[in-house]
């Protein structure tokens, strides 16, 4: 049997997606703020740490002046704009560019929920950085829990990963979608804790 090898996978920190953007998750500041001082006591529990984020050039009618928020969305997350950057609180306990070992761009010329549909700055998906590597299980945190943190855990288990959501690193849309994002996530394999007991 190999050696078990961990990420964590950031999904989506952005300006965009806290509160003062364009599609603002309530507790994204928040969920930043408590990442990063994770990320400060355990970075090195980690064989590699992972950030994904929503990188949109031309992504078609994923943007819309009158959205319908399930298949439509406002416009957020450009790509080379403010509210594309990682959100500033990410930085609050440790340098959050310096520990993150890739970042893997998602939704240019389309809707991208998942992680596994970005890839990095040389052209390598998600998952065959993650095969590449060794990493056999993978934890998830982020924004936000019942779209982009669901559909990325989701995928994991699809690809093989052991997986595990770390809830209180989250922050979902709606308290109903939340909960039945949870409850698919549980379904699929996801287990389901708090980053005290990662």
């Amino acid at each position: 049997m190999g050696a078990i090898l961990r990420a964590l996978i950031i999904v989506d920190v952005q300006n965009d997606f806290c509160e003062g953007g364009s599609l603002a998750v309530d507790g994204g500041a928040a969920v930043a703020s408590r990442i990063s001082r994770f990320l400060a006591g355990h970075s090195h529990d980690y064989d590699a740490v992972l950030a994904t984020r929503d990188w949109h050039v031309d992504p078609g009618s994923h943007f819309s002046d009158e959205p319908d928020f399930v298949d439509s969305w406002p416009a957020h997350c450009v790509a080379d704009t403010q509210g594309a950057a990682f959100h500033p609180a990410l930085d609050e306990a440790i340098d959050f560019v310096e520990v993150v070992d890739e970042v893997f761009s998602k939704g240019q010329h389309s809707a991208a929920y998942s992680g596994f549909e970005g890839s990095s700055e040389r052209g390598d998906d998600l998952a065959s950085w993650l095969h590449r590597a060794g990493i056999t299980e993978v934890d998830v945190a982020g924004i936000a829990t019942d779209y982009c943190d669901r559909a990325t855990a989701i995928d994991a288990v699809r690809g093989e990963f052991e997986v595990r959501l770390l809830t209180d690193l989250c922050a979902g849309v709606a308290p109903e979608s939340t909960e039945r994002a949870l409850a698919e996530m549980s379904a699929a394999g996801v287990r389901l804790i708090e980053s005290v007991d990662a």
